[in-house]
């Protein structure tokens, strides 16, 4: 029999429903998969029991109209959607032993199409990082290596257990969430797919908060068809979100085409930057060719604040990180550090000890942007740029119906080789602009560097238009052909 844990979503799906295999053979096997592969740390907590048990209901149903779409297909939960009675912890010591009596919206929309959960994912500490080594529970080891190489590397962040658990086959298919790229610089480094929906398409309810007009769930997997799969059951107007979009969801999967006839692709002129690796750019070429040999015609567009997208987002974010972030306090839930004489020094204390560097970084970067003296001088300017930054993408959809770039400035590189915060957020380059406008984006696999390392080919799409995102998806991964996987050397 095939070899399930290589599959495909669609794969297994098609599968269970014909009778080749049961739910409960896929759980069963995903769930030796997990259990063999505990040196990538990419889990924080297995959910062995909650897979079989959703696998045991797929299996009595199948056949039935009470079959879900997902029935059958087990999943990686990030480590920040709350999950009922299973620990929920945003990768973090603050929230050790948080185990929420709620369930994400997301988490149970994916549940009531019948999905299972494999665990929780590891990720950086309050979604905080590009690389995965924030998280409390320490660093995920991407399951690549470069040639001749023992290095561990980063899967990425803040998805990095996510793009990790994917790419190694120990979940077919996993949640992410993005505020600045955490979703699509992942799936990047780790040779997946990954897709940030337009903002509010998906319910931020019951996902810890990092940045709230950034932070954005989506799905990450194998192929396209997947993502589009996956999305479809996440997305949906939620009620308990103030942001959730009141509009009906798409059936993204039934309108995939790779045809791009009368489409055009931009190519923006700013993105062409110094420092960047000559087989990034030369891969950005190359899927100009791809998307041209679909039918896209491109045309080169200019955004020109995207200079400025970075430094906007590190004051935006911070600022709303720490106001976000306050609530932990050690009163309710979580960690609390004892034997301090007041109230105010058990604050100090529980959050000395609770959060991370890069956590206590960000919170203080954003209180002293929001603070009285720099309030104008710093935050509202940003705002004001971040407004500037969405009127260059509406002008540049006037002349392009896609955005074309890469999507990470390398490719993943080793554990503790990136020590400067500056050289880290700079991983967000190509990311952060359309995360600041609430555009739909996505990052595919396109080819392996010269290292045998993966790098991704990155698609923005105007508003609401994640099947245009998606479709250009499709086509650079019918071109591209990309079949490299891992060695497995972790179990």
């Amino acid at each position: 029999m095939v070899e399930l844990t290589s599959l495909t979503i669609a794969g297994l799906r098609e599968g269970f429903r014909s009778g080749e295999f049961s739910a409960r053979e896929i759980a069963e096997a995903f769930n030796t998969a997990v259990a063999a592969a505990r040196a990538l740390n990419a889990y924080t907590v297995e959910t062995p029991e909650d897979a079989l048990a959703a696998a045991d209901a797929a299996d009595k149903a199948r056949g039935s109209a009470e079959l879900g779409p997902l029935a059958g297909i087990p999943l990686g939960i990030k480590d920040l959607f709350a999950t009922q009675g299973v620990d929920t912890t945003s990768g973090s010591r603050i929230l050790k032993g948080f185990k929420p009596p709620y369930e994400s919206t997301v988490s149970a929309n994916l549940r009531k199409a019948g999905a299972g959960m494999l665990g929780k994912l590891n990720m950086d500490e309050f979604a905080m990082g590009s690389s995965n080594e924030t998280s409390a529970y320490g660093a995920v080891i991407s399951p690549w290596r470069r040639k001749g190489s023992n290095v561990g590397l980063t899967p990425g962040g803040s998805s990095g257990g996510s793009a990790a658990a994917v790419a190694a086959g120990i979940a077919p298919g996993a949640t992410g969430t993005d505020t600045g790229g955490s979703i699509r610089q992942p799936a990047a480094f780790a040779g997946i797919s990954g897709i940030k929906p337009t903002y509010g398409r998906c319910s931020r309810w019951g996902i810890v908060a990092f940045a709230s007009s950034l932070d954005q769930a989506g799905p990450m997997a194998k192929s396209v068809r997947d993502c589009a799969i996956l999305l479809e059951v996440m997305a949906g107007f939620d009620p308990k979100d103030s942001t959730s979009l009141n509009l009906p969801v798409p059936q993204w999967e039934a309108g995939l085409s790779s045809d791009l006839k009368g489409k055009r692709v931009g190519i923006p002129k700013e993105y062409r930057i110094d420092g960047v690796p000559a087989e990034i750019n030369s891969l950005w070429d190359q899927g100009i060719e791809w998307l041209k040999d679909a039918g896209a015609t491109p045309v080169e567009i200019s955004l020109p604040h995207t200079k400025y997208a970075l430094p906007t987002y590190y004051i935006i974010a911070p600022a709303e990180a720490s106001s976000n972030l306050a609530r932990y306090d050690g009163v309710r839930y979580g960690l609390r550090v004892e034997g301090v004489h007041t109230l105010d020094d058990m604050y100090s204390a529980t959050r000395a000890a609770g959060f991370g560097a890069e956590v206590k970084r960000r919170i203080m970067i954003g209180t002293y942007v929001l603070s009285a003296g720099f309030y104008d001088a710093y935050f509202t300017k940003a705002q004001k740029v971040r407004a500037l930054i969405k009127q260059d993408f509406r002008k540049a959809f006037e002349q392009c119906d896609v955005i074309l770039t890469p999507t990470a400035p390398s490719a993943a590189f080793g554990i503790g080789e990136t020590t400067d915060p500056l050289a880290m957020y700079l991983n967000d380059v190509f990311a952060v602009p359309a995360s600041l406008a609430g555009l739909p984006a996505m990052s595919v696999p396109g080819g392996l560097d010269g290292q045998g390392l993966p790098l991704g080919l990155h698609l923005i799409g105007n508003e609401l238009d994640e099947q245009t995102v998606l479709n250009a998806g499709l086509a650079i991964e019918e071109r591209a052909g990309f079949s490299a996987r891992p060695e497995k050397w972790w179990s």
